[in-house]
């Protein structure tokens, strides 16, 4: 497998992921049913379980933007490789 395929590879991995986190996040809200103010930038949550919710959006952002980040890193490393060639 060449570098160009292993980098995609890792961007397809790190795009499912996100989706089966965000797919999960969207289920468990449905669950528990609509908030009365479903507004992430509100300044007070209305109860605590707005607050798990705001965290686990939050927490579910900083792990995708953390493999993005490592995916185009390793696609940068693979096209400057390509290009040193």
């Amino acid at each position: 497998m060449d570098a160009a395929s292993a980098a995609k590879d890792r961007v397809d991995r790190a795009l499912a992921l996100l989706e089966r986190r965000l797919l999960d996040l969207k289920s468990r809200a449905a669950g528990a049913g609509r908030a009365p103010d479903d507004d992430l930038f509100a300044p007070q949550p209305s109860s605590e379980t707005d607050r798990a919710r705001i965290h686990e959006l939050e927490s579910a952002g900083r792990d995708a933007a953390e493999v993005l980040a490592r995916a185009a890193d390793a696609i940068r490393d693979s096209l400057a490789e390509r290009e040193a060639r």
